[in-house]
C-alpha cells in the first residue's frame, strides 16, 4: 500500500510524505506542503499503514503510547526516515525521502573546504542547522569521501540509521539508536572501547553526550555531529551553555583546543521553482577564533571570519549575496534568512 504513495511523491521530487487524520495525503516540494491527492485519510488508512511499516518490536513499543522513529528500504531499494506519532487520539505518520544512493560533495555542491576537513586527523567537526536543512546528507558524503580516502575504523551512531555506508576502504560499523544501542550516550561510551579512528553521533542532545564527544576529539579521534543551531558563534555559546556554570570555562577551554570547523547550512527555494539550494555559514577554528571561545568573546568571531575568508571561511550574509547576484535564490528569500537584513540591503539596494 505504501508503495503507492512512495511512488507518486517521488515522481514529484518531494522531500517529505505526511498522513494526517482528516487531511489528505500531504508531500513538502521545494519546502511547501501540498496535497498529494483528493483522498482524506482516516484511521483505517492510517493504521494500516503503521501496521506495514513497522516491526513487531516497533509495534509493540508504539502501543505503549511511544513515538517510532526508525527508517526503512522500499521495494525499490530506497532508503526512508519514518516517524509514526499520535495525535488528537489518531495515528499520524511523517516520512522523509532519502537520495537513493550517497551524492557526492560535488554533487551536493559543498565548498571545496570540507574535503580539507575529511582530511583531519582528530578534532570536532559540527553540521549544524535546523530540521529538513540537510545536515545528514552532508555529512553521509563526507563519510563517504573518508571511506573512499582512507584505510581505518568508522562507527556512527544515528537516530534512525538514513544512508547505508559500504565497507570501501574503510571498515564502517553504523549503530541505530533504539535498535543497537539504548541511546546516544551510551553508544558514545561502548564507541571509545571499539578502537574507532572517525566517529559520527547523529546529534548532540545533553552535555553529558557533547562533553563525551569533545573528549573523544581530545584523545585523537575524528569526531563528527549535529547541532540544531544556526550559525557558528550561535553553536558555540549554545555547547557551552547546556553546562553548569561551574563547568563552562573548562567545556570553553576544551571547545578551544579541539573544535576544528562548524558549518552550518539552510536549504532555501530556488528562483527558478527546480528544487532547492544550500546556503552555508562555514568558521575553520584558527588561533584566534580559539582564543575568542577560550576567552567567552564569541561575539567578535564573524569579524575574524570576514577577514579570514581566503581559509575557506563563508558567512552566510555572503553566500545569501553571492546566491542572489547569481539568480539562484530571489531578494527576499536572502533578506528572510539572513543575520543582517540591513547589511543585505547594503550590499544590494534594491
Amino acid at each position: 500500500m505504501i508503495e503507492h504513495y512512495l511512488d507518486i511523491a517521488r515522481e514529484r521530487k518531494a522531500s517529505d510524505l505526511h498522513f494526517t487524520y482528516g487531511l489528505p495525503p500531504m508531500i513538502r516540494i521545494n519546502g511547501e506542503l501540498t496535497a498529494l491527492n483528493s483522498e482524506l485519510c482516516d484511521d483505517m488508512l492510517l493504521n494500516a499503514l503503521a501496521v506495514e511499516l513497522m516491526r513487531p518490536d516497533e509495534t509493540e513499543y508504539f502501543n505503549t503510547g511511544r513515538d517510532i522513529d526508525t527508517s526503512f528500504t522500499g521495494a525499490d531499494q530506497t532508503r526512508y526516515r519514518l516517524n509514526i506519532f499520535r495525535q488528537k487520539g489518531h495515528t499520524a505518520l511523517a516520512i522523509r525521502l532519502l537520495n537513493d544512493h550517497i551524492p557526492t560533495m560535488q554533487e551536493l555542491g559543498l565548498p571545496p573546504v570540507l574535503h580539507k576537513l575529511c582530511a583531519l586527523p582528530r578534532g570536532l567537526v559540527l553540521v549544524t542547522g535546523p530540521t529538513g536543512s540537510g545536515k545528514s546528507t552532508t555529512l553521509a558524503s563526507m563519510i563517504d569521501e573518508i571511506n573512499q580516502l582512507k584505510h581505518c575504523h568508522i562507527l556512527t551512531m544515528e537516530d534512525p540509521i538514513e544512508y547505508v555506508h559500504e565497507h570501501k576502504n574503510c571498515m564502517v560499523n553504523q549503530r541505530e539508536i533504539g535498535r543497537d544501542s539504548d541511546n546516544y550516550l551510551a553508544a558514545l561510551k561502548s564507541a571509545l572501547r571499539e578502537d574507532p579512528d572517525v566517529i559520527l553521533i547523529g546529534e548532540l542532545r545533553d552535555y553529558e553526550t557533547i562533553s563525551l564527544a569533545v573528549s573523544a576529539a581530545e584523545t585523537g579521534h575524528l569526531v563528527f555531529a549535529t547541532l540544531h543551531t544556526r550559525g557558528a558563534t550561535q553553536t558555540i555559546d549554545r555547547m557551552v551553555d547546556v553546562f553548569p556554570a561551574h563547568q563552562q570555562g573548562q567545556i570553553r577551554t576544551q571547545l578551544a583546543n579541539c573544535l576544528r570547523a562548524v558549518i552550518s547550512q539552510q536549504l532555501l527555494p530556488r528562483q527558478d521553482k527546480d528544487g532547492r539550494v544550500a546556503a552555508f555559514e562555514i568558521m575553520i577554528v584558527n588561533d584566534a577564533i580559539a582564543n575568542l571561545i577560550r576567552e567567552s568573546k564569541t561575539f567578535q568571531i564573524p569579524t575574524i571570519m570576514q577577514t579570514n575568508l581566503k581559509e575557506g571561511m563563508i558567512l552566510l550574509d555572503n553566500d545569501l549575496v553571492n546566491l542572489v547576484r547569481a539568480g539562484i535564490i530571489d531578494y527576499e528569500t536572502a533578506l528572510t534568512k539572513c543575520n543582517d537584513p540591513a547589511a543585505i540591503r547594503k550590499a544590494m539596494p534594491y
